[in-house]
């Protein structure tokens, strides 16, 4: 009998540290980009330049926004898949421990063609489209009448 009661308290014992130490699960997301320095944005919030990283809430599909100056914007989806030990019923256990869960999401952004950034070259472009456009009896041509007449005076 007492010995039962002596593991009765070593696990009482070890129970509290444990629960004692707090523990949760943190989890951190790190989005790097090649070349670095483009502004990230995860389901429309900003979310900081690359290389950033940020704890992170929940586990699924992000929708992501990278921007950079020469760069094309690259509008793409970012999978964060939870860990076996983040499932149900097992994530109650794991809630327990202090545990780290990292996650990277990484992208390369491509060049933005000269046509793009050359504001000159985008103007002549535009200009060259205008005379293709085909004119329809519903098109029809700028005047400088009003759009409605004045009132009758009486």
């Amino acid at each position: 009998m007492r010995h039962n009661r002596a593991n009765h308290a070593k696990f009482s014992v070890l129970l509290a540290l444990v629960l004692a130490m707090g523990g949760c699960v943190q989890r951190q997301l790190t989005v790097t980009t090649n070349p670095p320095g483009a502004l990230v944005h995860l389901n429309g919030q900003e979310f900081g330049r690359t290389p950033v990283t940020r704890d992170f809430t929940w586990y699924g599909t992000y929708d992501v926004t990278l921007r950079r100056d020469g760069y094309e914007t690259k509008k793409t989806t970012g999978k964060v898949i939870a860990p076996w030990w983040q499932w149900v019923p097992f994530d109650l256990f794991a809630e327990l421990l202090p545990l780290t869960d990292r996650r990277t999401l990484h992208y390369t952004l491509q060049p933005s063609t000269d046509e793009a950034a050359d504001p000159q070259r985008m103007l002549d472009r535009a200009e060259a489209l205008r005379g293709q456009l085909q004119s329809t009896s519903n098109t029809r041509q700028p005047t400088t009448a009003p759009l409605m007449a004045p009132p009758a005076s009486e």
